[in-house]
């Protein structure tokens, strides 16, 4: 049986992380006057995505995605080349108008339980040493984007052969912020 490529990053095994990683450049796919992004800060909840909305480098049935907080990124090169995908989207994905990478996305309204993290794309990292992804999110909306459902289960083997665990929406840590911005909102938790 062939085996099931799922990002080109983990195809031929997962890297573990550098320890004192503390952030990178991130680089468009454009041959000339590429955008470049600074991210001061690790890599955190390291990531697949199986949606249909995330940018995903050639040959990739999931995107990989981590997270920083806002005040952490900056565009340092070619900003006149970004473009928001779709301003109505809850997630404002910025995307190189000449490679079309996703360079980041925020979350721009204030009430969201992400506000104020910036996602972006690591393998677009010119430095090596950011934690590995951990866990595949949205699993089965790869059948969106055109995996047949009869290969779901050959999907799951190889992602949990990686080490990366394949949930149907995010790992239980991130749950759990979901579920206490909640609460909160809900005035159920306090503090």
């Amino acid at each position: 049986m062939a085996k099931t490529n799922i990002h080109p990053a983990v195809d031929d095994g997962v890297k573990q992380g550098q320890p004192g990683f503390a952030g990178a450049t991130l680089v468009c796919k454009c041959s000339t006057d590429p955008v470049e992004v600074a991210v001061d800060n690790e890599f955190l909840f390291n990531h697949l995505c199986g949606c249909t909305k995330c940018w995903k480098p050639e040959g990739a049935m999931f995107s990989m995605l981590a997270a920083v907080p806002s005040d952490k990124v900056k565009v340092t090169r070619h900003e006149e080349k970004l473009k928001v995908v779709n301003e109505k989207a809850v997630l404002h994905r910025h995307a190189c108008t000449g490679c079309g990478a996703h360079m980041y996305d925020t979350v721009p309204d204030p009430q969201h339980v992400f506000h104020g993290f910036v996602f972006i794309h690591p393998e677009l990292s010119r430095q090596p040493g950011y934690a590995p992804p951990t866990f595949a999110a949205f699993v089965s909306s790869v059948i969106e984007g055109g995996v047949p459902p009869a290969q779901m289960g050959a999907v799951r083997s190889r992602l949990r052969e990686l080490g990366i665990e394949p949930y149907d929406c995010y790992s239980p840590e991130l749950m759990d912020i979901v579920a206490t911005h909640a609460a909160k909102a809900a005035g159920v938790l306090h503090a």
